[in-house]
C-alpha cells in the first residue's frame, strides 16, 4: 500500500540526522555554508584556523561542525617510523570517534564534514574530544593516544605519561602537514575543557603556530562566555572566530517541516497519491490550528529534535484507510507529546495552592528568582486587597498549603544549606513553566477566573 511506504519514508527521514539537517544546506548565509567556507579555505590555503561554535543545546551547533568534517573514515597509508617517533608507529590519516553529545548537538558539523570527506577523502582526519569525558587533560591526551593505537593495530603504553603522548600528538601534526593531510579537532563541550591548567588546549593551540603543522580546532559550547574562560597564553593563540547559533525562527521551522514531510515527485509512489499527499500537508502547514500548536510546542522546547520526536509520534499515528496525515493525528501527537507530570500533580490541586502557584509566577515574571513565603504572602494580599475575592485565607492556613505544595515537587527550596531557618524564611523557587501552569488553570473546572486573568496578563501580555 501506498500508505506503508509512506510511513516507512517518514520514519527513515526522521531517523536520518543528516536528512533532517540537510534543510539548512542551502541558505548561503547559514552557519553550514560558513563553517564549510572557512575550513575549506583553511585547506586550500593549508594553514591553521580556529572557531567556537555557540548556542543553546539542541540548535544545531554540532551538526554544522559534522557536515564540514564528520564520518571521516580513514583509509590511508603511513610511513615507518623515524627515531623521533619510534614506539609510536606510522601517522596514517586518523579518526579519533568519542562518545557525542545529544543527538541534535553534533550535526552541524557532522554535515560539513561528511561533505568535504566525499570530496577530499584522503586529505582530511578527524579527531573528537567530549569536554564531558575528557574534559581532564591527561586523559584527553592518552585517549587521543589510544585511539590512535588501536587505528593502527599498535600495542598501547598504558603507563606513557602526559610528555609523551602531547609529544606524540605534536609529531602527528607536523608529519601529516608534510604530508599535505589536514587533522580536524572537534572539541565537544568546549568549556569543559577550560577548567584547570588547559594544557591540552595550549598544546594543540602552540602546535598550529608552526608552518608544517595543518589543522583546525571546533568548539562547541553552550556558554557564549567560552572564549572568555581561556588563559591568557592560551587566548592569544585562538583565532576569535565565532558562529552563532539561535533557535529555530518561523521561517527555518517552515523550511524543516516542508523539508521532512513533502514526498519526492520521483518516488516510485502513485502520482495521484503524490499530488493528494503533499496537497494535504500543505493545507496543514498553512492551517492556523497547526500554527498554534507549533507554537504551543515551540514555547515549551524549540529545539530540532523535539519537532522530529513530535512529527514521528504523528506520522505513527497516520491511518492506512485514510492514507494522509490528518489533524487530528498532529492534536494526538501534541497531547501525547506534551509534559504530563507537572500536570498530573496539579489536578487535585486546591484553590488556595493554586493562588500560591499563580503568585510565584508573578513574582518570577518581575526576575526574581529566588523569594520566601513572606514574599509569596505579601503578592497574595495585594491581589486580595485589588480584587477582593471571597478566596481569602489566613497566614497559617496559607504556610500549610504551601509546604503541602514542597511535598508534592512543585516547588523546592533554592538553597539547601539553609536548613536551620524555617520554611517562611528559606528562599524557595517554582518548577513549573508558565504554560504548565496556563494549561494546568485552564482545564482545571473549579479554577477562578482571576486567575486565569492575572497569568494571562503577566505571561502573555
Amino acid at each position: 500500500m501506498a500508505s506503508e511506504k509512506t510511513l516507512v519514508l517518514l520514519r527513515q527521514r526522521l531517523c536520518d540526522p543528516s536528512f533532517v539537517y540537510s534543510a539548512f544546506k542551502s541558505s548561503p548565509n547559514g552557519n553550514y555554508s560558513k563553517l564549510k567556507f572557512l575550513i575549506s579555505n583553511t585547506i586550500t590555503e593549508a594553514c591553521n584556523n580556529s572557531v567556537l561554535l555557540l548556542g543553546p543545546r539542541g540548535c544545531g551547533k554540532g551538526a554544522a561542525a559534522a557536515a564540514g568534517t564528520g564520518g571521516l573514515e580513514l583509509e590511508g597509508g603511513g610511513r615507518e617510523a623515524g627515531p623521533e617517533t619510534e614506539g609510536w608507529g606510522a601517522f596514517p590519516l586518523f579518526a579519533v570517534q568519542m562518545s557525542p553529545v545529544p543527538v541534535c548537538f553534533p550535526f552541524v558539523v557532522d554535515l560539513v564534514l561528511e561533505d568535504l570527506k566525499s570530496e577530499l577523502p584522503e586529505i582530511i582526519s578527524v579527531a573528537r574530544l567530549n569536554g564531558l569525558l575528557h574534559s581532564d587533560d591527561n586523559c584527553a591526551v592518552k585517549e587521543i593516544a589510544r585511539q590512535l593505537c588501536l587505528e593502527n593495530k599498535l600495542l598501547f603504553s598504558k603507563m606513557a605519561s602526559f610528555d609523551d603522548n602531547s609529544q606524540f600528538m605534536i609529531d602527528m601534526l607536523r608529519e601529516c602537514g608534510l604530508a599535505h593531510k589536514m587533522i580536524i579537532f572537534v572539541l565537544e563541550e568546549f568549556d569543559l575543557f577550560t577548567q584547570g591548567k588547559q594544557r591540552l588546549l595550549y598544546s594543540l593551540l602552540d602546535a598550529m603556530q608552526t608552518l608544517t603543522s595543518h589543522s583546525v580546532v571546533i568548539g562547541i559550547s553552550c556558554r557564549m562566555d567560552a572564549d572568555q574562560l581561556l588563559e591568557k597564553r592560551v587566548r592569544s593563540r585562538f583565532s576569535h572566530k565565532k558562529l552563532l547559533f539561535t533557535p529555530l525562527t518561523t521561517d527555518d521551522m517552515q523550511r524543516l517541516l516542508e523539508h521532512l514531510l513533502y514526498l519526492p515527485t520521483d518516488s516510485s509512489l502513485p502520482s495521484d497519491y503524490l499530488k493528494e499527499f503533499n496537497s494535504n500537508i500543505n493545507n496543514i502547514l498553512t492551517d492556523n490550528k497547526f500554527k498554534e500548536i507549533l507554537d504551543l510546542l515551540s514555547a515549551a522546547d524549540n529545539s530540532i529534535s523535539n519537532i522530529q520526536r513530535f512529527l514521528y509520534q504523528a506520522i505513527s499515528s497516520m491511518h492506512f484507510q485514510t492514507e494522509l496525515l490528518t489533524m487530528d493525528d498532529l492534536k494526538s501527537a501534541f497531547s501525547y507529546h506534551q509534559r504530563q507530570p507537572m500536570l498530573d500533580k496539579l489536578q487535585d490541586a486546591s484553590i488556595l495552592e493554586l493562588y500560591i502557584l499563580v503568585c510565584m509566577n508573578r513574582l518570577e515574571s518581575r526576575e526574581q528568582d529566588s523569594y520566601t513565603f513572606n514574599s509569596v504572602m505579601k503578592e497574595y494580599k495585594a491581589i486580595q486587597d485589588s480584587y477582593k475575592t471571597s478566596d481569602n485565607y489566613s497566614k497559617s492556613v496559607c504556610q500549610r498549603a504551601f509546604e503541602h505544595l514542597i511535598e508534592r515537587e512543585l516547588i523546592s527550596f533554592a538553597n539547601n544549606r539553609l536548613r536551620n531557618l524555617s520554611v517562611e524564611y528559606r528562599p524557595v523557587r517554582l518548577l513549573l513553566s508558565s504554560q504548565e501552569l496556563y494549561q494546568s488553570l485552564k482545564s482545571n473546572a473549579s479554577c477562578p477566573a482571576i486567575l486565569q486573568r492575572l497569568l494571562n496578563y503577566e505571561t502573555y501580555r
